[in-house]
């Protein structure tokens, strides 16, 4: 039975993490996930929700502290839901993470992995490039809040600093409250979207009213001040406008294959600028492409892993369900001279894929799927015998439930897995693994 607990204490020892972050221990003969605690730690904790099978809590006390456990940088941590790591060393949080994905290995695919590759990590701070910021009017609590949602709640957390976000935005909180506490509509917008490329970012004020001239000239003037090209939202990713009329275009660069790929504001990118582009090296790296390799790359977005392929292989597909995304990926194609790569715009989670083989078979494929993972993918790619798979995940889970069609019913192996920390500070998981099969 579930229900609050009041103020009940308990006391445990934290043998793990889990998949959110919290510290896993047993009180009184029952799993009990604190939050805010550490593996080898001894916490006193105040329950949270009570269940049948386990409790809930928050670490009220550290009774004896982990040797990695650290003091965290920033000063919302605890109230925001953004990081939920932080105070725990960076080297251990990839330990942390890597533990996660071999439970998932073990228990729910129940696969061996014949190598694990070493963690792919960058910079852990002022890392993120996109973000969604939630904005609320509470009278309560000082007028407008810009933030992320606070732990286990719904409400926002005011930030007045955040340090994973890039520095552009993250240190330009307090400003940008300020400019929506002048706006005359403040509270029909409920969110801000801010996106960063090499060069430039860009700032989208998603409004559910429409926005006054006078708004308008206020978040043009804010954009000129702090260097955001900045957009309005009035409702999809269709009615997106800038506010200057040509503003400079969002763009990355992959050094290592000379590609350039520009990106809308709204347009998914991986959060890290850093850890990605090591994560692409890895990915052609594990690929093994020759002159002669002809490759799918599915889920491709823009074009992240496809043209960076497209540099050493004979002949890439990209494959991506949102016309959008595919628009700009071939865009990006062009711009980039890669004239032998070609797009679809197909439905991943179908049996559409089929159609994509009547040119021939391919020698390799890449997948950077969501978190439901690439099920259907998955058992098309192998009903072809595609004999090198590349997968990137971002959900340790699907990756397991994949992994265990892939091995036990088509006969491939997991010949290498590794993390990749592209969100340091948080509970997600990145991995890639390697799948082989023998023609």
């Amino acid at each position: 039975m579930s229900g609050r607990a009041g103020r009940e204490e308990g006391v445990c020892e934290i043998a793990s993490l889990n998949h959110d972050g919290s510290g896993v221990g047993h009180c009184d003969g029952k799993v009990v996930f604190v939050d805010g605690a550490l593996p080898g730690e001894e916490v006193r904790f105040t329950y949270g929700r009570r269940k049948r099978r386990y409790d809930t809590g928050a670490a009220r006390e550290i009774l004896r502290a982990a040797h990695d456990r650290v003091v965290p940088r920033c000063p919302h941590f605890g109230v925001c839901g953004g990081c939920r790591l932080q105070h725990l060393d960076g080297a251990a949080q990839l330990r942390a993470k890597a533990g996660i994905v071999r439970e998932a290995m073990a228990h729910i695919a129940k696969v061996d992995v014949e190598s694990w590759a070493e963690p792919v990590a960058s910079p852990v701070w002022g890392y993120r490039r996109k973000a969604r910021l939630g904005v609320r009017v509470v009278p309560k609590k000082g007028g407008v809040l810009v933030g992320f949602r606070e732990r286990q709640q719904s409400l926002l957390a005011p930030l007045s600093v955040c340090h994973t976000l890039n520095a552009r935005l993250g240190q330009q909180l307090p400003a940008l409250k300020a400019l929506l506490e002048r706006i005359s509509v403040t509270e029909q917008i409920p969110q801000v979207e801010f996106a960063a490329g090499d060069e430039t970012a860009a700032l989208v004020f998603r409004h559910l009213v429409p926005l006054t001239d006078a708004d308008v000239g206020q978040i043009a003037h804010f954009g000129e001040t702090y260097g955001f090209a900045v957009y309005t939202q009035a409702g999809g990713p269709d009615t997106v406008r800038a506010v200057d009329r040509e503003p400079a275009p969002l763009s990355y660069r992959l050094p290592a294959f000379d590609v350039e790929l520009q990106f809308a504001p709204i347009d998914f990118v991986q959060i890290n600028g850093e850890t990605n582009r090591a994560m692409v090296s890895q990915a052609v790296d594990w690929l093994e492409l020759r002159a002669e390799t002809r490759v799918l790359d599915l889920f491709c977005g823009i074009g992240n892993f496809t043209l960076p392929i497209g540099r050493r292989a004979r002949s890439v597909v990209g494959v991506e369900g949102a016309e959008s995304l595919v628009g700009r990926a071939r865009a990006n194609g062009v711009r980039n001279g890669l004239s032998h790569i070609v797009f679809h715009a197909i439905d991943l989670e179908a049996q559409d894929l089929e159609r994509l083989f009547a040119d021939g078979e391919f020698d390799a494929a890449l997948l950077d799927p969501p978190r439901t993972g690439a099920l259907a993918a998955v058992k098309v790619l192998a009903e072809h015998h595609v004999p090198r798979l590349v997968y990137v995940s971002c959900n340790p889970a699907t990756l397991a439930r994949d992994a265990d069609l892939l091995v036990h019913e088509y006969g491939y192996r997991l010949a290498r897995l590794g993390v990749i920390d592209m969100f340091p500070h948080t509970h997600h998981v990145e991995a890639m693994a390697l799948f082989l099969r023998e023609s």
